[in-house]
């Protein structure tokens, strides 16, 4: 039986926070879409797997290896859609940070995320921090 794409999603945010590299590949479509927001070295639209997971390693070089989802304040579904409520932090050695609130919704097909689309709560300081 197919896992209900609440149940996907929440495996795949559980790995992100875990660094369970193996279930997010499992969990993420090699033909997936991710629409990350911005106009910075991290931002536009990721076409496969391995562009996300290029996107995810560069913003993990980017903000010394500090990138992390703090907190998972909602899921919300509607049918095979999943909106995320995350809170995301981040620090450079140079003493910038990042503290953000994003909504990411999430298209879920035969057990796997296919789409992304991130939302971000405050695109200046993104494009300021992933620059």
């Amino acid at each position: 039986m197919d896992k209900n794409a609440k149940a996907v999603v929440t495996e795949f945010l559980a790995a992100v926070q875990n660094g369970n590299n193996e279930t997010l590949a499992a969990l993420v479509s090699p033909e997936i879409k991710w629409e990350q927001p911005g106009n910075n070295q991290v931002s536009g639209l990721m076409t496969s797997a391995g562009e996300v997971f290029q996107m995810v390693g560069k913003m993990y070089e980017l903000s010394d290896n500090s990138l992390r989802l703090a907190a998972i304040k909602s899921v919300t579904v509607n049918g095979s859609q999943v909106a995320c409520l995350l809170q995301w932090t981040a620090a450079k050695a140079n003493g910038s940070r990042l503290d953000v609130e994003n909504v990411d919704v999430y298209q879920v097909a035969n057990g796997q995320i296919v789409g992304a689309k991130i939302f971000t709560a405050d695109l200046e300081a993104e494009n300021k921090f992933w620059s």
